[in-house]
């Protein structure tokens, strides 16, 4: 998908705060049975039709209201992933600002997976 260049930059600027995690990173944390928070940021329609297996889904309009509920510790590690790495990046830099020291955005995003062949649910 093609995205508007203010967009991009809007992105490319949080991504510049934000550290970023491959998605053969993130399957091998998953296999070796590491403990982090796997949320996907997609809207509602989007994880209706598939998603990451093992994540969770709280979406990009709510995931700063609800994150205390499902990740009440700040210091725990959370990986999120959207589409594409664009809204991931923009979802980890808002929870770096409400305190939370050790989110990941995963490049890539869901595409990323699905190409790798990784479990679907």
């Amino acid at each position: 998908m093609k995205h508007s260049t203010a967009f991009e930059q809007f992105c490319d600027d949080a991504k510049t705060r934000v550290r970023e995690i491959t998605v053969a990173e993130v399957k091998q944390k998953l296999d070796a049975g590491e403990q982090f928070v796997f949320i996907d940021v997609r809207e509602d329609n989007e994880w209706d039709v598939d998603h990451a297996a093992g994540a969770q889904h709280l979406g990009r309009g709510i995931i700063e209201r609800d994150i205390e509920k499902v990740v009440p510790d700040k210091s725990s590690e959370i990986v999120l992933y959207c589409g594409g790495g664009f809204r991931s990046a923009l979802a980890a830099d808002n929870l770096q600002r409400m305190g939370y020291t050790n989110v990941l955005s995963m490049a890539g995003g869901i595409k990323a997976w699905r190409e790798a062949g990784y479990a679907m649910e």
